[in-house]
């Protein structure tokens, strides 16, 4: 399989709000992790960080032009490969020791990371049967109800477990963005995780659905209405009601 230049590993979309979409194209949809660059008066806020097979430090200027925190959405593998790079790092208080000490079954990557889920591979040394994800130990512990503030703009964390224990939502109330991580994207939902929790899945929508989101932006696949959002979480929710 063709290895791709670390150059040219990530692409950049820049959106409203001053919301900077980043992501690594070479790898399928399906794995792909959303990395969301959000800009700040203050300081920047990096929701989840990729796979970490190249590094965003270096292939990507955006993350190093100011005083940036990297918030993780979850501890898998495709959401915290990079955390390592940045001095400030903030996770959810349940998944903290994960972040500090991830192996490739806590976070995941046993089954998933083989050399299927490329399109092409990243550039020497990578190996995905040695691949594995660096220890972060976090600088701020996160719990529901807490603030990251970056000066000029405020996110509000929502702590939606059910995925994952330690998994959160960030809610921007002035613009009605959301940042809703792996608990809801618009595609097929992974609800069997060794981690995850049926009752807590089910909560966790069920306050999602109070949020008024406007946009909103997930940890896989684009980004969507908040008309979406509402009929995503009601259609899941029907479906439950309907199995229960």
């Amino acid at each position: 399989m063709e290895r791709i230049d670390p150059g040219k590993w990530y692409a950049l979309r820049r959106l409203e709000d001053d919301v900077t979409a980043i992501s690594e194209p070479y790898i399928q949809e399906f794995y792909r992790c959303n990395i969301w660059h959000i800009r700040g008066r203050d300081r920047d806020m990096l929701v989840d960080s990729g796979m970490g097979v190249v590094s965003l430090r270096e292939w990507v200027p955006l993350v190093t032009e100011r005083d940036l925190i990297a918030v993780a959405s979850h501890t898998h593998f495709d959401h915290i490969g990079c955390h390592h790079e940045f001095e400030c790092r903030a996770v959810h208080s349940a998944e903290a020791e994960l972040l500090a000490n991830p192996t490739r079954a806590n976070t995941l990557a046993d089954p998933y990371v083989t050399d299927e889920i490329f399109d092409a591979l990243p550039p020497e040394p990578y190996c995905s049967k040695c691949y594995a994800v660096r220890g972060a130990p976090a600088t701020r512990i996160l719990n529901d109800a807490d603030v990251i503030d970056l000066g000029d703009r405020t996110f509000e964390v929502i702590h939606t477990p059910g995925h994952s224990p330690g998994g959160i939502a960030l809610w921007e109330k002035e613009t009605e963005i959301l940042f809703s991580g792996d608990i809801l994207y618009d595609g097929p939902l992974i609800e069997d995780t060794y981690h995850a929790n049926a009752d807590d899945y089910l909560a966790s929508m069920e306050r999602l659905l109070t949020i008024p989101a406007r946009v909103v932006h997930g940890g896989h696949f684009p980004s969507f209405s908040g008309e979406r959002y509402r009929q995503l979480i009601s259609d899941w929710l029907n479906k439950k009601q309907k199995q229960s």
